[in-house]
């Protein structure tokens, strides 16, 4: 499978690229995926092994000579976001992703691509194998659950790691080196909402909202993105005059990734489905010029729902959900004043579920400020907790403070003019990266971390831009081999 891969270059990279893709690995099932690469690893003679969590870390002792250099730790996570289109089926703990070459990008069919951070892992392993390159000693650290808790990197054993640099290669945007990133938290909100019977003068409904371009849930909240959750809610909040109410609700499958789709069952008095047709259509459109130039593929649909409902929601229960959820902290929250440019906090409704009463949903908070994590987790609690939910944050990890004074950053600036002819962007990134976990693990460490241009991580619409690999790969190995030749 992926054959095509290993006519790309740099081959070293893609070749383990392919295994990667070949390999199903969402989170929660990177076994295969450690059980390959340490596989690998026993080929190769480089030594491995796991912590009491999982994560995986394969050591490479320095070349002759500068066995006194700093060491560097690469650092990555396994697993990646497991996104497909409502045509595409596709089972991710167990089908390889099908990738395609498409005007110099490398995409997938209509499922995430996994480059994220896919091409992180396979850069450091490449390195590992590189018969002629000049390094201090190595570490490659592999940790899993990234991209749905941060589990490897929240559990990560303590004293295990011995290097003192870490590089960082899970970010998306070439010309950019990374010193800072977001902390964040996940808030789960569930109830038991009250049912009652419907009856013969009401007609069950199937609302959807589907073709939106979906996101990464902190790289693209700025963009303007359609949230299907965000916009259905507001539909039905449109239609509520009292009597519409909800039987089932569906929308999102991350709290990470921007919903793509949403959609809910609800009952409607049979004397009124003809007016909330038609107020579907002048919403859809409604919502369609908001998002003109942004989100253009928004499709807003109501058809009868082919399975008669014998309960749903009361009309009180309804209109309090609907009411909550709408004012809901939804997108970017605060803009930074102290890095321009970059979101200091927002909120992603990430996953909503309705069904025989049973209210779930999880959203994700960000911030470049913890205390600003902690306040609107709180806040979004304390909204729902006012229509009688249960709450709770979990899952809280630290953002990652900057260094701007860090002798590696320098290092990297003066080797990123050589390389590519310009000075890197320093950058501090809304999203969750490891770093300011393994920071508070490991104060010692100095940190950067950069990466390929990928484009619509956490959708299908994921994609490399397969010219900035080989850039990156030239960095990467620039960058240990200069710091072989500083002495610790």
């Amino acid at each position: 499978m992926n054959q095509h891969l290993d006519t790309l270059a740099p081959a070293i990279v893609w070749r383990h690229f392919r295994t990667l893709c070949n390999t199903p690995r969402p989170s929660g099932h990177e076994a295969a995926l450690v059980a390959a690469i340490e596989a690998w690893a026993e080929q190769q003679g480089i030594a491995h092994d796991r912590d009491a969590y999982g994560n995986l870390r394969l050591s490479k002792a320095a070349s002759p000579g500068h066995e006194q250099a700093p060491g560097v730790i690469l650092q990555g996570h396994l697993d990646m976001v497991a996104q497909a289109n409502a045509d595409m089926p596709h089972d991710f703990t167990r089908d390889p992703i099908v990738t395609r070459v498409e005007e110099g990008w490398l995409k997938a069919d209509r499922t995430t691509l996994g480059a994220d951070n896919g091409l992180g892992v396979a850069a450091a392993l490449a390195i590992l194998e590189e018969p002629e390159l000049v390094h201090g000693p190595l570490e490659a650290i592999f940790t899993l659950e990234e991209e749905t808790s941060m589990g490897g990197a929240l559990n990560l054993a303590e004293d295990w790691l011995a290097g003192s640099i870490l590089l960082n290669l899970d970010s998306e945007e070439p010309g950019q080196v990374y010193i800072g990133c977001a902390g964040g938290a996940d808030v789960v909100v569930e109830a038991q909402l009250p049912m009652e019977s419907t009856s013969e003068e009401e007609q069950a409904l199937t609302l959807s909202l589907k073709g939106l371009r979906g996101g990464h849930s902190g790289i693209d909240i700025d963009k303007g993105l359609g949230n299907a959750n965000r916009l259905l809610v507001r539909v039905l909040r449109a239609l509520d005059g009292g009597e519409v109410r909800l039987v089932e609700y569906q929308g999102g499958t991350l709290r990470n990734a921007i919903p793509r789709e949403a959609q809910a069952v609800i009952m409607v008095p049979r004397d009124e489905v003809e007016h909330v047709r038609g107020r579907v259509t002048q919403l859809e459109e409604e919502l369609r010029q908001e998002l003109s130039g942004v989100d253009e593929g928004l499709r807003l649909t109501l058809e009868p729902c082919p399975e008669p409902r014998q309960e749903a929601l009361t009309c009180h229960a309804s209109r309090l959900l609907v009411a909550a959820l709408h004012a809901a902290p939804c997108g970017v929250e605060r803009m930074s004043v102290d890095v321009p440019g970059v979101v200091e906090t927002s909120n992603n409704l990430g996953v909503i579920r309705l069904e025989e009463g049973r209210f779930h949903l999880c959203a994700l908070v960000r911030s470049l400020r913890d205390s600003a994590t902690a306040d609107l987790a709180e806040r979004f609690s304390a909204l729902f907790e006012l229509i009688g939910a249960r709450t709770r944050i979990e899952n809280g990890y630290p953002g990652w403070t900057p260094q701007p004074d860090s002798s590696v950053l320098e290092r990297f600036c003066t080797l990123h003019r050589e390389q590519l002819g310009v000075a890197p962007e320093i950058k501090v990134i809304h999203a969750g990266l490891e770093c300011g976990i393994l920071g508070g693990k490991y104060p010692h460490l100095e940190m950067i971390s950069f990466g390929p241009l990928i484009r619509g991580a956490h959708s299908p619409d994921e994609r490399v831009e397969i010219s900035t690999v080989e850039a990156f790969y030239d960095l990467l190995k620039a960058v240990i081999s200069d710091l072989a030749r500083t002495p610790d």
